[in-house]
């Protein structure tokens, strides 16, 4: 039977109480609809509670809890009880404390996600045995700090990690020691390189993944701007907040403000929209931008450190990247389906990005 989760938007009169009531509520008659209610988080600060349910459908969730209490979701997604329980950390209520009559759970479900990105280069594309035994040794080193700093692993494959927090001051520290002992473990500093980004939200937005929103910030924080750690601005503010307004090393670490952080969203929603199209144009970008050539230009520029045709060639070679590695197809057909106009340029601009042409990369990971 499915397992799902729902949002609801409370008012600011509802207390830890009420929610937990209306949990009971649920309970009680769960069986006559075939429902099951495993578990609820409840945020107080930003008056948001989730249900986890097992159901028959998204009606017969609804039909339950309109009957019990008459509380709609406002959303409601299906969901596998081994992902929430990796960025929530459980799937079933807490055990209930002694002589209490009633298991109030206080417990939000807002995370700051972490992305973990190690992008390939020309310095570490070559070498396999080599690249994986220095890989492998930043993973232990990895999951030391997430341990360290009460992280929950999501997500770790060879060059790119997600990681869910609940303390925002967590988040922030074990950024600055996997940063930290990744430098100590490489060595050079140009050899592998480590981006960071960091995100927060809830699980359900206006997507059908869980905390689908927060990942796709913390993914671009980590490979599209220019800085080591990369953080929101809402990551910026609750650590101030949590820290007293303790300031934040921008020599370590860079934050977007809000209007940067929406041109990011829009521009790389048009980018993952049209990246593989071989006549796509400046001239494209700014009228789907609303921007001049030079506004865009200086925008881009600012937040990605490259010029947008440097930027869209390397967003096309990653993309090919995974294409190889997946063995879509053979390199000429990588080219074509990436936006490259020619195999044989593409050949060249992977060799300048990589230090390895594509048809020994793909021979390399046979």
């Amino acid at each position: 039977m499915p397992i799902y989760m729902d949002r609801h938007d409370l008012n600011d009169a509802i207390t830890a109480e009420h929610v937990a009531n209306i949990h009971q509520e649920d309970l009680k008659i769960e069986h006559e609809f075939g429902c099951k209610g495993l578990t609820y988080w409840f945020d107080d600060h930003r008056k948001t509670a989730f249900c986890l349910i097992k159901a028959p459908n998204k009606e017969a969730l609804i039909e339950m809890h309109n009957k019990a209490h008459g509380a709609i979701p406002n959303s409601i997604i299906e969901v596998d009880p081994n992902i929430v329980e990796s960025f929530l950390g459980r799937i079933e209520d807490p055990v209930k404390a002694k002589n209490d009559t009633l298991n109030v759970i206080k417990d939000p479900a807002f995370r700051v996600l972490m992305f973990v990105d190690i992008p390939l280069s020309k310095l570490n594309a070559g070498n396999r045995e080599s690249r994986r035994t220095k890989l492998r040794s930043f993973h232990r080193l990895l999951k030391e700090q997430v341990k360290s700093f009460n992280g929950r692993m999501v997500k770790d494959s060879m060059f790119s990690s997600l990681i869910s927090f609940q303390s925002v001051s967590d988040a922030m520290s074990c950024s600055l020691g996997i940063q930290s002992g990744f430098r100590s473990l490489s060595g050079n500093a140009e050899a592998f390189r480590l981006k960071i980004g960091l995100s927060s939200g809830i699980p359900i937005s206006e997507r059908e993944g869980i905390f689908e929103d927060t990942i796709e910030m913390a993914e671009r924080l980590s490979k599209v701007v220019n800085g080591e750690i990369v953080i929101s601005s809402e990551v910026k503010e609750l650590y101030q907040s949590e820290n007293l307004n303790k300031s934040i090393d921008q020599n370590l670490v860079r934050y977007l403000n809000p209007s940067d952080e929406k041109f990011l969203k829009i521009f790389m929603d048009f980018l993952d929209a049209s990246w593989n199209n071989p006549s796509l144009k400046v001239d494209d970008f700014s009228c789907s931008l609303g921007l001049s050539k030079s506004q865009l230009y200086r925008k881009i520029k600012s937040i990605t450190g490259v010029s947008l045709n440097l930027f869209l060639k390397d967003y096309r070679l990653q993309m090919a990247l995974k294409l190889l590695d997946r063995q879509h197809g053979n390199v000429s057909e990588v080219a074509f389906d990436t936006g490259f106009n020619s195999p044989a340029y593409f050949s060249k601009c992977f060799y300048e990005a990589y230090g390895v042409l594509p048809s020994h990369y793909v021979k390399d990971h046979d």
